[in-house]
């Protein structure tokens, strides 16, 4: 059978799909993104279905048949447990971007060292540095702390995944979102790569941002980008307004 219930996903056998999980948990693991049994994946099976990975078992050791396949309730479907396994302990965390945003396609959560130790310092990816990031991802914005695996977790995402691909869970992990799990991977090595090279300008000295009219242009090539997978554009950066997080410090604070 053929899935692919999603726009831009394409559609791909559930043999492929597993195959591509099992791919991109080891890459995540052989990069340290995640590390002993940590993060966790899941896809779109079509329109009421779920392909999650299982709960207690390391994302860089993974088999096609360990995957479990899930209702968009959370429940496993009779027959396809893989192994027996039980879904990840965070399956309500992808549930909830699910709901709330329909056109995702996969969801990745993962525990890139850097950008989790920003949060953990707390301070904000938040800021208008690299103009790559503001094309694709808008902003990386940090939520407030919540207890891994209950529902404080969903509740926390709310404000932040509606407008935000990639977010980062404060003292906890990484969250990011695409059209496919290529997508979500690819702009999980976005947030770590903005950290590392935040950390090595704060080293070298001071993390200079990028003026307001800069800023302006690179919106305007965000909305265009917006445009053209039917999402909704943006007026300009509100982060640090909007998702004030406590601790966490925004860009004004750190400029």
């Amino acid at each position: 059978m053929e899935y692919g219930g999603v726009a831009g996903a394409g559609r791909v056998t559930e043999h492929e799909l597993r195959r591509e999980m099992v791919r991109i948990g080891r890459l995540m693991w052989e990069r340290g993104y995640v590390a002993a049994t940590d993060g966790n994946l899941s896809a779109r099976l079509g329109s009421n279905r779920l392909l999650v990975t299982p709960s207690g078992l390391s994302k860089g050791f993974l088999s096609a048949d360990d995957l479990v396949v899930v209702r968009l309730d959370g429940k496993p479907l009779a027959g396809y447990r893989g192994r027996g396994r039980r879904p990840s302990s965070e399956i309500a965390m992808h549930l909830a971007v699910y709901a709330q945003r329909p056109e995702v396609g996969a969801v990745i959560h993962a525990h890139p060292p850097l950008a989790v130790a920003f949060s953990i310092a707390g301070v904000s990816l938040a800021r208008c540095v690299l103009p790559e990031v503001i094309v694709t991802l808008g902003a990386i914005p940090t939520t407030g702390y919540a207890t891994p695996g209950t529902k404080e977790v969903p509740e926390s995402i709310k404000q932040a995944i509606a407008g935000y691909d990639a977010i980062i869970l404060a003292h906890h992990g990484s969250l990011t979102v695409g059209d496919t799990l290529w997508e979500a991977y690819l702009r999980l090595e976005k947030v770590e790569h903005t950290a590392q090279i935040t950390l090595a300008a704060q080293q070298l000295g001071r993390v200079h941002t990028l003026p307001p009219e800069a800023v302006d242009k690179l919106i305007v090539k965000r909305n265009a980008l917006l445009q053209q997978m039917g999402r909704a554009t943006c007026e300009g950066c509100t982060v640090c307004e909007t998702l004030g997080v406590g601790p966490i410090q925004s860009a004004k604070q750190v400029r």
